[in-house]
């Protein structure tokens, strides 16, 4: 069996690789994005099985399952479909006024756990939307607008019961309190049925938007972390690191495509520089023992 591929077909190989692994990495964690991974193995499978034992009936109904499947997925995973091709279009190529440079990040970074730290020792319930590419301006509707940098003592006075702000949550916008007494969608998930109001709110948030929310328990003090619909919970001592970790994503330092990209060359440049640096003096502490 012969294969001609010349650059083109290498190119649009390339291409379509491109293509679907974004799209794979963007519904990461969603139901789409696990649906859309069986049914890619499912028509690997098949459609190797078709064209090697050159079952062409097979080939034919697995196109004719695939375009059904196509067309349903439109209604079934409609909501995930739209957060997809929101994200897609929240890309930003080129840097915004304004962006994020990484001491600021790490200064805002600071700030936010320094406040869910206090929060949660004080066990005072609390909710934080970080917009990030899809904008929650229409989650600020029925909110009251503060424009604010964040403190312990103003997060405290606004969590506070029965003060008017405490239920809601705050959407933080470049590293800023935007809007507090905000009103998120609920998540209708079997698994967080048990779960309180504020976590239910910042699923169900993190379901619709690409936001990264957490959340403060007013009855434990744990802290917890909604991203893509998924619920993660932090105990103690890992609650500061993780938090950490997370306002990487919350707090993004560079404003475009090209910033990351460049970035992530660098970084990458000083490990490659890093490991050859330890492999030679490896070798030379190797040659002084020979010598010896």
């Amino acid at each position: 069996m012969n294969f001609n591929l010349d650059a083109a077909d290498i190119t649009q190989v390339a291409i379509l690789y491109l293509i679907f692994y974004s799209v794979l990495r963007l519904s990461r964690g969603s139901r789409f994005g696990q649906a859309l991974a069986g049914v890619g193995i499912f028509a690997l499978a098949v459609g190797a099985i078709s064209y090697f034992f050159n079952f062409n009936v097979l080939a034919r109904i697995l196109q004719s399952v695939l375009l059904y499947l196509l067309l349903t997925s439109v209604v079934i995973f409609q909501p995930e479909i739209r957060r997809l091709l929101a994200s897609i279009g929240a890309l930003k190529f080129f840097g915004t006024p304004g962006a994020y440079g990484r001491d600021a990040t790490l200064n805002a970074a600071e700030r936010f756990v320094e406040c869910c730290m206090e929060l949660s020792r004080l066990r005072l319930g609390a909710l934080f939307a970080f917009e990030r590419g899809i904008s929650l301006r229409g989650y600020e509707v029925g909110g009251v607008k503060i424009d604010a940098e964040p403190s312990p003592e103003l997060l405290v006075s606004l969590f506070t019961p029965p003060l008017p702000l405490h239920d809601g949550g705050v959407v933080v916008r470049k590293g800023r309190l935007a809007s507090a007494h905000c009103l998120f969608p609920l998540s209708q998930k079997p698994d967080l049925a048990s779960c309180g109001m504020r976590h239910r709110a910042a699923a169900g948030l993190s379901e619709e938007t690409d936001a990264l929310v957490i959340v403060v328990s007013e009855e434990t003090g744990q802290i917890s972390v909604a991203h893509n619909g998924k619920l993660f919970r932090y105990v103690g001592s890992a609650a500061k690191t993780q938090l950490m970790r997370w306002m990487g994503r919350g707090l993004p330092g560079a404003g475009s495509i090209g910033e990351r990209i460049g970035e992530w060359i660098t970084i990458k440049r000083a490990k490659i520089a890093a490991f050859f640096a330890r492999i030679s003096d490896d070798a030379g502490d190797g040659s002084g023992e020979a010598g010896k």
